[in-house]
């Protein structure tokens, strides 16, 4: 027996060491990792600047590496790129691109040039193809094993056209975006080389260690912790502490940023630079130019502070040092631990595309989605979380549109109806740089990816989804979660099966319509019957209001779920059988004569994204109508 056991035990040890993945339940996840350390020196006159790379690159993969790609993101900005045809041939162009690429002169163009590229000390070969730099290594990465990349390089600054830019409309100098040539992330999917036409990003996680000289007019603000405020001033010195540094004609600002997928910097004469320290929370930084409406950006540090303090306890707790807001760009566009926005708008403006804008350090800056192919878990989630953290700041003003949809999120629920309505919508699966038009892109990417989450609580429950979304976060941050990775922290959570919910609203554009078909009284009791005339199946909630003003909520759970949501709110329940998807009808019996009731409603939270809600009660109630100019996000 003892001999048995010794056995037994030594096999059991000897099976956890080879296979610890199958024991110990961890996946295969692995994620490629980056260095940058990057020297450059930006000439204000002739808006071009040179730079050093040297790039320590981690390959993490499973696979052997023979070549690598870099982005050249200024080399969209150019007659005849990718991004000018298609901005001149889609049928509604971005209004701030349209055919202004064609017109630029050579002074006004971007570019990005390579002059020399080496892979551990020795030359590589490499070809620019539009925005990509092909290389051809001549060494192959092994899987877990690393190589650096040095690289020189020069760079001329396009006229302000899309995100990135100098001279912008509200005369920032410099909106430094994709500035440098950086590394394609490569996945389990394989290399993400994706031309650049304007639309989305997606970014190896990595620190970067920067130092950019300019001149000492000049104010940058960046990404990172600035590591010699003493050398620098202009606001970055902290207070009673003495400049250490002589005049001179140029300044070399040197950051540090951990743990991020990109690297913005701006900079400008004229910049204001004040600060606000969030509770528990983030040093904010803000950049701007006095003569923008400078009493609401002195106003815009309380709002910015109580946004990150609400969104901190209801998304999770940002996780870096600082977040800056700067002026520049040309709308509002995010960047790890920073946002580049425009700023001559009102004060509530304002602090909706700072919010919308900083809610993407959640959604991207975090959690790293790849963007370009899942825009909705981007966009949609943050258009989400923004609706919600405005509404806390400001109430949830007028826009209900005719239904209880949590009126935060009925711009977003009217933006999709419209989409529906112009017969232009295409799948989320869509990859962002291939949708037909922009308008199929932005409604979806935003409005449905905002509805898809409050949709969501509908199936599993607001408190359910809250307690989700605080630990998608949390289980997923800085790593590249995907669809799949999302939904099972929604199916853990709430214990049902999801699959039916993404199968329909994201890989398909069937739409939701269910109504009351007919309600006849029988023998003392009431026959009810429901119609599924959509395509995209649904748990049903019937409220049922009784002569008197008694009511009861009655829940019709999806078979294909396997299980039914926990109750909520003060109204009496009853759980009815669950409704089989390929049933077109369903009957259920209310056991008080047809007289007693004063009415029924399909659907009363207004959650449910029901296209047509003309049949969803009885008596017929007529809904107010959506427009579709209701539903611009920023």
């Amino acid at each position: 027996m003892a001999k048995y056991s010794f056995l037994t035990i030594f096999s059991c040890i000897l099976f956890i060491c080879l296979c610890p993945e199958l024991v110990l339940g961890q996946s295969n996840y692995w994620q490629q990792r980056v260095e940058y350390t990057m020297e450059i020196e930006m000439n204000v006159v002739t808006n071009q600047l040179e730079g050093a790379q040297t790039l320590v690159y981690y390959n993490n993969s499973p696979d052997t590496l023979t070549q690598v790609f870099y982005h050249l993101y200024f080399n969209a900005f150019q007659p005849g790129s990718m991004m000018d045809v298609r901005s001149r041939t889609i049928a509604d162009p971005d209004r701030r691109v349209m055919d202004r690429i064609l017109y630029l002169g050579e002074d006004g163009i971007g570019y990005q040039r390579v002059s020399s590229l080496q892979q551990d000390g020795k030359d590589l070969n490499y070809e620019m193809v539009g925005t990509i730099l092909e290389v051809a290594l001549n060494d192959p990465i092994l899987p877990g094993k690393k190589s650096t990349f040095e690289m020189e390089f020069t760079a001329q600054v396009p006229l302000q056209i899309r995100r990135t830019g100098r001279d912008n409309a509200e005369g920032i100098r410099y909106s430094m975006a994709q500035w440098y040539p950086k590394m394609a992330e490569y996945d389990e999917h394989g290399w993400h080389s994706n031309p650049y036409i304007g639309r989305e990003f997606y970014g190896i996680w990595g620190d970067f260690d920067v130092k950019i000289t300019i001149d000492s007019s000049y104010v940058v603000a960046s990404t990172g912790i600035l590591q010699n405020p003493e050398e620098i001033g202009h606001g970055y010195l902290p207070a009673g502490e003495k400049l250490k540094r002589p005049n001179s004609e140029k300044l070399t600002y040197h950051f540090v940023a951990e743990n991020v997928h990109d690297f913005m910097w701006a900079a400008d004469p004229d910049y204001v630079h004040t600060t606000a320290q969030v509770p528990d929370g983030p040093l904010l930084r803000f950049f701007y130019q006095t003569d923008t409406l400078a009493e609401n950006w002195q106003r815009l540090p309380e709002f910015t502070s109580k946004a990150f303090q609400y969104v901190n306890k209801t998304f999770g707790k940002y996780p870096y040092q600082e977040f800056l807001v700067v002026q520049g760009g040309d709308g509002g566009m995010e960047y790890p631990m920073s946002t580049l926005i425009t700023g001559h708008r009102s004060l509530r403006s304002l602090v909706g595309v700072t919010v919308h804008e900083f809610l993407h350090s959640w959604y991207q800056g975090v959690l790293g989605s790849n963007e370009s192919l899942y825009a909705w878990m981007d966009e949609g989630f943050t258009s989400y979380a923004t609706n919600r953290t405005m509404a806390q700041l400001f109430g949830s003003g007028r826009v209900s549109l005719g239904r209880a949809t949590g009126q935060e999120q009925a711009r977003s629920y009217g933006g999709y109806f419209a989409l529906v309505q112009s017969g232009l919508e295409e799948p989320l699966t869509t990859h962002s740089d291939h949708f037909n038009t922009n308008r199929a892109y932005g409604s979806a990417s935003y409005s449905k990816g905002a509805v898809l989450l409050h949709q969501l609580s509908y199936v599993i429950g607001q408190d359910v989804l809250d307690k989700a979304m605080r630990r998608y976060f949390n289980d997923w941050k800085f790593k590249h979660p995907d669809v799949t990775d999302f939904k099972r922290v929604m199916e853990k959570e709430s214990g049902l099966e999801l699959d039916w919910y993404f199968e329909y609203f994201v890989n398909s554009t069937h739409t939701i319509d269910y109504g009351v078909q007919a309600v006849e009284g029988e023998a003392g009791q009431t026959r009810v019957t429901l119609e599924r005339t959509g395509m995209m199946p649904m748990p049903q909630e019937v409220l049922v209001t009784y002569q008197g003003g008694s009511q009861e909520l009655l829940y019709i759970p999806l078979r294909m779920m396997r299980g039914k949501k926990d109750a909520e709110g003060d109204v009496e329940r009853t759980v009815l059988q669950d409704w089989p998807w390929t049933f077109p009808t369903y009957q259920l019996i209310i056991d008080r004569p047809k007289r007693d009731i004063q009415q029924i409603v399909l659907d009363p939270s207004g959650k449910m994204a029901d296209v047509d809600r003309s049949n969803n009660s009885y008596p017929s109630v007529n809904p107010s109508t959506f427009s579709g100019e209701d539903s611009v996000n920023n």
